[in-house]
């Protein structure tokens, strides 16, 4: 079996996550709102761009190739500032179902919980991915609320459920 590292990704893991985030946007289209048509992380340059950002965090899970993973920031608001996002979490299915997306949110939180100021994290699952959903929760986040209709892919509609896990 493989050991799987996780790390903050850097601007040198851009052709990486460029492929695996491709991947998952074909392997799960209504996971995730952004698409292969429209993603502005559509090139490794751009991916190399957002990874140079101080603001948007990127922990990959790592067995020799990129496999997982996990996209955090802070809101930039003063009045936010106490929140930060959990996005575009997606483990390889070839990697699935050994504890890499636990590792990922555990590596998160972890660093949330080090950042002064975070008091919470949010994200939004997507009712096609009861998986993700059931993951979450055993992480500690609850759902506050539910959005009917928040993503429309192949004249399909989906509800998208909202959570939060207090770092407090």
């Amino acid at each position: 079996m493989t050991t799987t590292q996780v790390r903050l990704l850097v601007p040198d893991d851009a052709e990486s996550l460029f492929h695996l985030r491709r991947a998952a946007l074909l392997d799960s289209p209504l996971a995730f709102s952004a698409s292969p048509e429209d993603d502005r992380y559509s090139s490794p340059e751009a991916v190399r761009t957002q990874l140079g950002e101080s603001q948007a965090l990127v922990f990959g899970a790592l067995n020799g190739n990129l496999v997982g993973m996990l996209g955090m920031y802070r809101l930039p608001q003063i009045k936010t500032a106490h929140i930060a996002m959990i996005w575009g979490v997606f483990v390889a299915p070839s990697a699935r179902g050994q504890g890499v997306a636990a590792q990922l949110f555990e590596a998160a939180i972890a660093h949330a919980r080090a950042v002064p100021g975070i008091a919470s994290l949010q994200l939004s699952v997507n009712e096609t991915t009861p998986g993700a959903r059931r993951l979450y929760e055993r992480m500690g986040f609850r759902v506050w609320g539910v959005e009917p209709d928040a993503l429309r892919a192949n004249g399909r509609s989906t509800s998208e459920a909202h959570m939060s896990l207090s770092l407090n």
